[in-house]
């Protein structure tokens, strides 16, 4: 197994690390960025006002996209374990 084979699989593994986990942080920092200008305007200045929202909006991400998120994983996992005796052998 050559080190440019470990560096590509590493590679696949962080893309497939970050497209997974886009949706939720995206909606999260949109909804963040959404109550800490609605925190501005009013100047109430609550810590605890932006986890609620936050948190279910991530659920609701969660739950549209949780099906899209676990085929790609499964993909993913049913590739690795696919060809693993293959990597093994000489990387390929």
């Amino acid at each position: 197994m050559s080190a440019a084979f470990v560096n590509f699989i590493i590679q696949k593994v962080i893309i497939t690390v970050l497209e997974l986990s886009a949706p939720p942080l995206i909606a999260s920092l949109a909804v963040g960025i959404f109550i800490s200008m609605f925190q501005a305007v009013t100047q109430l200045q609550d810590q605890t006002l932006t986890f609620v929202p936050k948190i279910i909006v991530v659920i609701v991400v969660l739950l549209i996209f949780g099906p899209w998120m676990l085929s790609v994983l499964a993909d993913f996992a049913t590739v690795i374990f696919t060809h693993f005796p293959g990597y093994i052998r000489g990387g390929s």
